[in-house]
């Protein structure tokens, strides 16, 4: 059964690293050299099934309310053993597993965001790079940035990268994990990003991996990328040009192409170092349409006109709003707006786990069968909250759940699609204080 296989992939990525754990431990010749209450398999399974309740709630609900069960001490002791990188290790492992299940199409459409998460502590747990005093508290919060990659069609992450607050880059952050993706046989990447990811840096690391990107620019009519190309000040249009990217005012520059452009010493670009007579030529094709409102959007992409006409365009753009969607259910659905520790690095561990329980429900989501009346008034998906919650316990290691019967259960719990509907989005940052289920700081 496909569901029995999904939790044989993660308890194969879990006991993999557990197996291999010296890496990922703090002091490999002292932690874990005996057999406690909870060894790494089951500290893992338990970080990856918490819910959003107090720490000792989720202790308890984890081990079945026995009275044997660990204290929250000795959940904290262990917790202090494995670093960040052993969810992480699993993660990866995980998906790597999930992605050789997977019918690949000819293109898989990726979207990288960032998000930030507030947590409070102390200087004695967390350093100055993740402080923020903005005046949203009287003792200020603790912040760090997640940067995602997130697969539109299996509607799972593909890679994250965690950064402080003060040294955040999500520029740097998409070119990393766009280097380090690993792209299957016989298909290409289509990354989809908002304006805030438009540079020819990050353009320039998608060509190298032979790879598409379609990025949405600042509107010709405004101060920004496509505001300084050679290109119509209004109305729609679809055209291709060279962009000449050169590091050096030097006469020996053979710089020739439909659009010339100087970096200094402050603007990154990889692939040319600062005063080389080397250039980098950009194939760029700006798409221009109108929306429903009268505005325009202005698309930056490498796509080939023949494949992907200008509605095609539009369409792949819009598609990008699923990652945005992604973490609004990893926030408030999968819980990661409520951490249970003061320390950045279980603060990590949190996040890496919450990655995980958020593949594990959408891929189980993904392949549930619905079976609704002939007669109904809508159709009708899964309920993201409800499936979340049931399978928090069918993938605890230790459970014995019958798959059958638990897959039956998410299937009965459905809600109306409602596609039509729409709000307009809320142009202010609202904070939200964080909450903690501690009885101890941790």
């Amino acid at each position: 059964m496909f569901f029995n296989q999904i939790k044989f992939l993660f308890r194969d990525a879990v006991f993999h690293v557990v197996s291999h754990m010296s890496p990922y431990l703090v002091d490999p010749d002292k932690d874990f050299t005996r057999r406690r209450k909870l060894p790494p398999e089951t500290l893992i399974s338990f970080l990856v099934s918490q819910g959003a309740s107090s720490t000792g709630n989720e202790l308890d609900d984890f081990f079945d309310f026995s009275p044997d069960a660990p204290s929250l001490s000795a959940l904290n002791q262990q917790r202090n053993k494995i670093k960040p990188q052993a969810l992480e290790e699993v993660f990866r492992r995980f998906d790597a597993s999930l992605s050789s299940l997977e019918a690949h199409p000819a293109y898989r459409l990726l979207a990288a965001d960032g998000s930030s998460f507030s947590f409070f502590s102390a200087p004695r747990w967390t350093p100055d790079e993740y402080f923020v005093s903005q005046g949203h508290s009287a003792k200020g919060f603790y912040s760090l940035h997640l940067n995602a990659l997130y697969d539109l069609d299996t509607h799972t992450y593909k890679d994250a990268l965690i950064q402080p607050v003060h040294s955040k880059d999500e520029f740097r952050a998409f070119c990393t994990m766009v280097d380090r993706l690993e792209t299957p046989d016989g298909v290409s990447d289509i990354f989809i990003d908002d304006r805030g990811y438009c540079s020819y840096n990050n353009m320039a690391h998608v060509l190298e991996k032979k790879q598409f990107f379609l990025f949405r620019s600042k509107d010709v009519n405004v101060r920004g990328m496509a505001g300084h190309l050679p290109v119509p000040k209004e109305g729609d249009f679809d055209l291709c040009l060279d962009i000449v990217i050169r590091r050096s005012h030097s006469r020996k520059v053979n710089a020739s192409g439909y659009y010339v452009t100087f970096f200094g010493a402050a603007s990154a670009f990889d692939f040319v170092p600062y005063g080389s007579l080397d250039t980098y030529t950009i194939p760029v094709r700006v798409v221009r349409f109108p929306l429903d409102d009268g505005s325009y959007e202005c698309i930056m992409t490498n796509l080939p006109v023949d494949q992907f006409p200008t509605q095609a365009i539009k369409r792949l753009y819009f598609s990008r709003w699923g990652i945005e969607t992604s973490f609004r259910k990893l926030k408030y659905t999968i819980g990661l707006s409520s951490f249970h520790s003061y320390k950045v690095e279980f603060v990590k561990q949190e996040i890496w786990a919450k990655l995980i329980a958020y593949n594990l429900t959408e891929t189980i989501v993904s392949h549930t069968v619905i079976k609704t009346g002939k007669d109904t008034k809508h159709s009708y998906k899964v309920n993201f909250t409800a499936a979340a919650h049931i399978c928090r316990v069918f993938f605890r290691l230790h459970s014995r759940k019958d798959p059958a019967g638990v897959m039956a259960l998410i299937s009965r719990k459905l809600i109306p699609v409602r596609d039509e509907r729409s709000f307009p989005r809320l142009q202010t940052a609202h904070f939200r204080r964080p909450r903690y289920f501690l009885y101890r700081a941790a």
